[in-house]
């Protein structure tokens, strides 16, 4: 804002002017004051409203007072026009000089009034919107002020821990991150020197098979490091999938062995049991080849008379907590009444060879269901039916129907000779699976009991159990006697259990050749 040149009255009359100025400077002072308190907060809480009016009360005022300035300036101006050029009270030339100096002083007081009369103005249009924004935008500024402050922090934090990992290595930040829990009890079963036979009867396997297991393992079970924390080495990972499968022991447990967190631990056992399952299955579980197929019938044979013996078949029940949905379906009846207490079952269906390794499973059926029923439902038995198992057969217990490709023992009564030897001998080879399935349960404690696994969950343990249990049987690890198991699964005699009179035939054929070619045992007698 600029201000032309102008003339001043009198000392007297500029006092009187300059008095009043004065006042109307500190009144407008004052009001600016009273308003910055208010936005302050220095003053009590006003209404919305009543702040608002005042505010247009004080840009009217300062208006006014600005426009009275100006006026009285042009007033004057004028006056100063009309005065003679040799005023009364200016007669010497000497006080030129000093009326200048007072003049010019007097313009700079009012230019910078003027400037900051007009400072002020916008100022306050400033402070008009942001206080009408402000209980809109205070919620969102707090927010967005709480989640930087936060983001600062957590650099912060992440920066020390890897100044400290770097430059110290004791990790002390890390304890934000990974609770500091003991391993003792590991880092004494994974040291070198831990005996052999200690950690063969803590993880029903020698440290060589454990060893080849980890080294399978390692391509899909190992995880990077990151820069919060350290990962789980892959043979902690498969030792806490290992020990929870060959004891049975809680979570809870677990946890303070290997000193991880228990959803750590559980975690691991499905990861580790997943990768056992879809690496591993299908490379130590197969249905054998022509040449061990041919090994295997010369090894049945050799041992019962029997020709053409290519495995036994066994389905037993693991028993689960009672299912959310379909309860009757998992309800086991037989071990119901054998316990005197309600039991409900998952099916575990396998066929083994003569060392008592599966070459097939089938795995995750009711428990409600019988052996012929499970049978019906398995893959095995759609291969069978189109003929895949030519001169082949896998002898079963009573719980099966006679077919072609299955041998099962008499069940009437009145039974002759030649039908008590062939029993007794169909009754070495059925053995033969019970016994692999006794050393499944005993050598994986966690099938011995109610599973705390999810239903839904259940087939990948059970098939980490199987393929853990050929690994151990190929590697000739012998299960310790005191982990033996007895099986208690009740057999259901089918209603139709002659499929075929073809091997009607066949079935009384090796009976009469078993007894007439002292191939019969005696036992019968």
């Amino acid at each position: 804002m600029e201000i032309g040149s102008f003339t001043f009255l009198s000392p007297e009359d500029f006092g009187y002017n300059n008095c009043n100025y004065n006042s109307n400077s500190v009144s407008n002072f004052s009001w600016f004051q009273d308003m910055e308190n208010g936005f302050n907060g220095n003053g009590k809480k006003r209404g919305r409203k009543d702040t608002n009016i005042e505010e247009l009360l004080v840009n009217q005022d300062l208006k006014k007072n600005g426009f009275d300035i100006l006026s009285s300036i042009l007033l004057l101006d004028e006056e100063a026009k009309q005065e003679p050029e040799h005023d009364q009270w200016v007669t010497d030339s000497d006080s030129y000089p000093f009326f200048d100096a007072n003049y010019n002083e007097k313009v700079q007081e009012m230019n910078d009034y003027f400037d900051q009369l007009q400072n002020q103005s916008p100022e306050m249009n400033e402070l008009d919107n942001p206080r009408n924004k402000r209980p809109r935008n205070s919620s969102s500024e707090v927010a967005n002020s709480a989640a930087s402050a936060a983001a600062v922090v957590s650099v912060g934090n992440s920066d020390n821990a890897g100044r400290s990992q770097s430059g110290t290595g004791s990790g002390q930040q890390r304890r934000l991150w990974v609770k500091d829990r003991s391993k003792d009890w590991w880092d004494k079963c994974n040291h070198p020197d831990f005996p052999d036979e200690e950690f063969k009867r803590a993880f029903r396997m020698s440290k060589a098979t454990f060893d080849m297991v980890c080294e399978e393992l390692e391509p899909v079970v190992m995880k990077k490091n990151t820069m919060l924390r350290d990962a789980i080495p892959v043979r902690q990972r498969v030792a806490v999938c290992i020990w929870r499968l060959a004891t049975g022991e809680p979570l809870r447990m677990v946890s303070k062995r290997f000193g991880l967190g228990i959803s750590t631990c559980h975690k691991l056992v499905l990861e580790v049991c997943t990768a056992i399952k879809t690496l591993l299955m299908h490379k130590f579980v197969q249905w054998p080849d022509e040449n061990k197929m041919k090994n295997i019938k010369q090894e049945f044979e050799a041992t019962t008379g029997i020709p053409n013996v290519g495995g036994s078949i066994y389905t037993t029940h693991i028993p689960i907590i009672a299912p959310k949905i379909n309860v009757a379906a998992y309800f086991n009846k037989k071990h119901t009444e054998r316990n005197q207490k309600t039991s409900y079952s998952v099916t575990l269906q396998g066929v083994v060879d003569q060392k008592g390794i599966f070459t097939d499973v089938c795995i995750g059926w009711p428990g409600s269901m019988s052996d012929e029923q499970v049978l019906e439902q398995s893959a095995f038995y759609k291969r069978a039916t189109r003929g895949d198992l030519r001169d082949v057969w896998v002898v079963g217990g009573k719980g099966y129907p006679l077919m072609d490709w299955v041998l099962v023992p008499y069940t009437h009564q009145n039974l002759t000779w030649a039908q008590h030897a062939f029993n007794e001998k169909i009754g070495e080879i059925e053995k033969v699976s019970k016994e692999a399935f006794a050393r499944l349960k005993g050598r994986w404690s966690c099938l011995q009991k109610r599973t705390e696994v999810k239903l839904q969950e259940l087939p990948v343990v059970l098939g980490a159990c199987c393929v853990l249990h050929n690994i151990c049987e190929m590697r000739n690890e012998a299960v310790d006697p005191e982990l033996n198991f007895e099986l208690f699964d009740d057999e259901v005699i089918p209603e139709n259990n002659l499929r075929s009179m073809a091997s009607v035939q066949a079935r009384d054929h090796i009976a009469h050749n078993l007894l007439h070619h002292t191939l019969g045992g005696t036992g019968f007698l």
